[in-house]
């Protein structure tokens, strides 16, 4: 098929609204009329497939999906790639977590991984996975070898340091602040992904856009030919974009491919 541009949008503050979880009507306008004139639409997200799939309903205009921060990827339903920790690396890092004191959700693909509450270290944790509801967490245990990424609190900056000491050469980090971070398979980012996809499809990397809100879309920003902000990013995520549209709340989706001329 011939694609004009590949569009690659950001989920949580870029497409739904972190409030009301909703998308709004706008936005899937907006969807639907960049694929009617050609253009590819691409979720990139730092969710992975368990999360993704409640919201897969309100993104089925789009026809590829990058997630896990660019451990996996599909189109038209097609497995592309998939980056999951081995067992052995799954071990390692589980052992590691307990060592330094650091509290993780483990995100696979089939289902996210929790440890014991009992042995959830702080409150700002425990409030942190808390906003998921009954989420359905598997075990630690069953963890192993079925992870793609993992999200990490600590309250002590210098167990973080000491992880990304030991880990440095295998993993990636994204800084999300106040002692959150993200961590991915060294090389998997949502910028990895989109170049991944681009060479699938046969498309210059400059022959594409992305739209985003938070630190770990800044990656992606600053790979897409084009990188839009939302109105409602934080500093970082603005400055490093081409084009500032309005928040989600206001159209900004909309707005954005109307400025690019997408649509």
């Amino acid at each position: 098929m011939c694609v004009r541009m590949i569009l690659f949008f950001d989920i949580d503050g870029t497409l739904i609204d972190e409030e009301t979880h909703e998308m709004p009507k706008s936005a899937s306008k907006a969807i639907e009329a960049a694929g009617r004139n050609g253009h590819l639409c691409a979720v990139n997200t730092g969710r992975t497939g368990k999360l993704v799939e409640p919201d897969r309903e309100r993104l089925a205009g789009f026809d590829a999906f990058l997630m896990g921060c660019g451990t996996m990827i599909t189109l038209y339903g097609r497995e592309l790639y998939h980056r999951t920790f081995s067992v052995q690396e799954s071990k390692d890092i589980i052992e590691a977590l307990d060592r330094y004191g650091i509290d993780a959700v483990l995100e696979g693909w089939e289902n996210n991984f929790c440890d014991r509450p009992d042995r959830i270290r702080t409150e700002t944790f425990r409030r942190f996975i808390s906003r998921f509801g009954d989420a359905g967490y598997g075990s630690f245990g069953d963890a192993v070898g079925h992870f793609d990424k993992f999200y990490v609190y600590a309250d002590r900056a210098d167990a973080v340091r000491a992880f990304a000491e030991e880990f440095g050469d295998r993993l990636d980090f994204v800084d999300r602040k106040k002692g959150f971070f993200e961590i991915m398979p060294k090389g998997c980012s949502k910028a990895s992904a989109m170049k991944r996809l681009a060479g699938e499809l046969g498309v210059p990397i400059e022959q594409t856009a992305a739209l985003g809100d938070s630190s770990n879309d800044i990656p992606m920003l600053q790979c897409a030919g084009i990188g839009i902000a939302m109105g409602n990013a934080t500093a970082d995520v603005k400055e490093a974009a081409d084009y500032v549209t309005g928040p989600l709340k206001e159209d900004g989706v909309w707005n954005a491919l109307k400025w690019l001329g997408a649509i």
